[in-house]
């Protein structure tokens, strides 16, 4: 797909239909970060989402990349982030964390990198949330096997993303073969099913999965209020068919568990058998 087929995010994010899907993750985001505890907890792409604004962890970060810097306005007034095209040699952010971005969420660290090769150390980090990511990276697997590494045992695996399987999804299929698509992905959009297998094969544990978004795919505040009563009815009657899923996964490492000292049982000696005492037999005199 060209890219004059790939629609900018803040455009979209500012249209009807963007305000209505990022005004339902970011109800559900606030409420599952809610619960989740740590010390290091990392959102990667879409700054137009505040996805850890109700977590509670000391330390939290907003990573973006080459593309996110291109398509959104988080930069420090003149400088350009280091791997954008057209950058100056030597001119930019440092490849690991930068300075605070202006419109950047307040108390967080901004950190441009290439989120292939996330510059952080393995088991780090307690929680990661993607907010669509998987569909703007060349190679969501091994973006999925990064945020692996970088997590540490337990740690918590966040995703959001267009299902494929809802009306949305087939209007975005259609649009790319008349050259209109409706939903900002620069990849094809991931199923929730094929997402399930990524994730059990790199280890996680699903914990919970959730659709929403149940309107038709129309670009009108008027339209998509009329279908207001979808969402209930949705919820009932045909909840994989949303146009968005949010899974939850943990990852688990699995091998020796400590119990504590290993109690060695001295052997049980049986009681050792004597020979009874023989009393000698008289002997006869033999001249008697």
């Amino acid at each position: 797909m060209s890219d004059r087929l790939i629609i900018d995010w803040p455009a979209w994010t500012a249209s009807p239909a963007g305000r209505y899907v990022l005004g339902w993750e970011q109800k559900q985001l606030d409420r599952v970060v809610s619960n989740v505890f740590g010390y290091h907890a990392l959102q990667l792409g879409l700054p137009q989402l505040d996805a850890l604004r109700e977590n509670r962890m000391s330390c939290r970060g907003l990573v973006l990349d080459a593309a996110s810097a291109a398509s959104a306005p988080y930069t420090v007034p003149g400088a350009v982030p280091m791997g954008v095209p057209g950058a100056p040699e030597g001119v930019g952010l440092p490849a690991a964390v930068g300075p605070q971005a202006p419109h950047a969420p307040l108390g967080r660290s901004t950190v441009w990198c290439d989120y292939l090769d996330l510059p952080f150390e393995a088991q780090s980090v307690d929680l990661i949330v993607m907010p669509h990511t998987l569909e703007f990276t060349s190679d969501p697997h091994r973006l999925l096997r990064e945020a692996e590494r970088v997590l540490m045992p337990e740690g918590q695996l966040l995703i959001v993303g267009f299902n494929s399987l809802s009306l949305w999804g087939a209007r975005q299929s259609v649009g790319k073969l008349t050259g209109h698509p409706f939903l900002p992905a620069r990849q094809d959009l991931i199923a929730f099913t094929r997402l399930k297998d990524w994730i059990k094969l790199l280890g996680f544990e699903l914990e919970r999965g959730r659709f929403g978004c149940y309107r038709p795919p129309l670009a009108t505040e008027q339209w998509l209020g009329r279908y207001g009563f979808m969402e209930a009815a949705g919820d009932r009657w045909w909840p994989i068919f949303g146009a968005i899923y949010m899974v939850t996964a943990i990852k688990r490492v699995r091998g020796m568990r400590l119990v504590g000292p290993l109690k060695v049982k001295k052997p049980v000696l049986a009681a050792s058998l004597k020979a009874a005492a023989t009393t000698p037999s008289p002997t006869r005199n033999k001249d008697t």
